[in-house]
């Protein structure tokens, strides 16, 4: 069996020329045209596989690759931009979409990392940075204000740092408040908006000036500005290009959003590859939840296998029960987090985050609970 580090899927065109021309000198690679692909991937052992655009067959190769070639990332390159290609392949398993020539530098440089990663990490650290991760945006909603959602957020982002090798970053939309920064104890002077002159060519080299680091975990974040009129700035195709971005460069994209429904949140609900709505168990929350559902219906918003539920201060003190709960909504429920008042407000108020470090061994009640769902997920 051939051993190589780069397998290049693509017919010989100009793409796979100028690609293969870039990469001989920088990368142990074999090529493989598609027509070739089921009588001879059987021969190659790759670490990576970099599939090239075939017009109308892209999803079926990338699912035949991944059938075959358990736990190897695929990404792709194309000559041109096409989101909803973008979106179907991210959605199918894979790792990244770069458009060729103006990302190659970008590709290049990833490749080059996601090589000497998988080259050192264990073969279960290999899993979690890549096969579990691979650019996933997981956005926290709420049609509810008082539910919770950005003390969960940003403790399940921290959490997913902590419990794995990925790369997280943490996206506070609220952008008229913020109040991210304030759960996770960080000050900056740095904001999201820093990316708006440079979004139409942002780079990953872009992304990480602008994002801050918890000192803690080292999760990177980037911060609300915190005002309604730079916030009108931000608009929908800022999003998109975002987190486009983001893809590239994070393994696990946590983003907390706003209640109100605008175009940015909408955005961000579409392009996310999981929906987190977190809830109190209580009739009012239950009705919020009924009218987000419809609306979601009416926006054209997928919640099929996509949104969950976190039932956030659970307690004896709840006036419904999950039971009582599960026969009003019928979407999956991912974590229970108990109501822990004395823990996460001593925490709030110190400006402290629920964890401090890796295997901490004294966690509070909700802290541990966050644990359990994350660890749970990765698996």
């Amino acid at each position: 069996m051939k051993q190589s580090q780069l397998l290049i899927v693509g017919q010989k065109n100009e793409l796979y020329t100028l690609l293969t021309q870039q990469f001989g000198q920088e990368f142990d690679f074999i090529g493989l045209e598609p027509i070739h692909l089921r009588s001879e991937l059987k021969n190659t052992n790759p670490a990576l596989v970099l599939l090239l655009h075939n017009s109308g067959t892209d999803l079926e190769t990338l699912a035949y690759l991944q059938q075959e070639l358990d736990d190897v990332p695929v990404v792709f390159a194309h000559e041109s931009h096409d989101f909803q290609l973008f979106r179907d392949l991210v959605r199918a398993g894979a790792i990244d979409y770069f458009v060729i020539p103006e990302d190659l530098n970008g590709l290049a440089n990833q490749i080059s990392i996601m090589l000497a990663r998988l080259q050192t990490a264990p073969e279960k650290e290999k899993q979690l940075s890549f096969k579990r991760g691979s650019g996933q945006v997981f956005a926290f909603y709420s049609g509810k204000g008082g539910s919770g959602k950005t003390l969960l957020s940003t403790a399940f982002a921290q959490t997913l740092k902590f419990e794995s090798t990925a790369q997280v970053l943490y996206i506070d939309l609220n952008l008229q408040y913020g109040g991210g920064e304030s759960y996770l104890g960080v000050e900056t002077t740095r904001t999201i908006l820093d990316l708006e002159p440079v979004i139409k060519e942002m780079t990953e080299q872009h992304l990480r000036n602008v994002a801050e680091k918890e000192p803690l975990s080292k999760m990177e974040l980037l911060i609300s500005p915190c005002d309604a009129e730079l916030a009108e700035y931000i608009t929908e195709d800022f999003i998109t290009r975002l987190l486009r971005v983001c893809r590239r460069a994070y393994d696990f994209i946590v983003v907390d959003l706003p209640v109100n429904m605008d175009e940015r949140t909408y955005t961000a609900l579409v392009e996310a590859d999981r929906i987190y709505y977190t809830t109190l168990m209580d009739t009012p929350s239950i009705r919020v939840f009924k009218h987000t559902e419809e609306l979601f219906q009416k926006l054209g918003i997928p919640t099929t296998d996509r949104l969950e539920v976190v039932l956030n201060e659970v307690g004896r003190e709840n006036e419904l029960s999950r039971k009582d709960f599960e026969r009003f909504i019928e979407y999956p429920v991912a974590a229970e987090i108990r109501r822990d008042i004395k823990g996460v407000q001593t925490a709030i108020n110190k400006g402290e985050t629920l964890r401090k470090m890796p295997k901490e061994k004294k966690l509070t009640p909700a802290a541990k609970d966050m644990r359990k769902w994350v660890v749970s997920m990765l698996k």
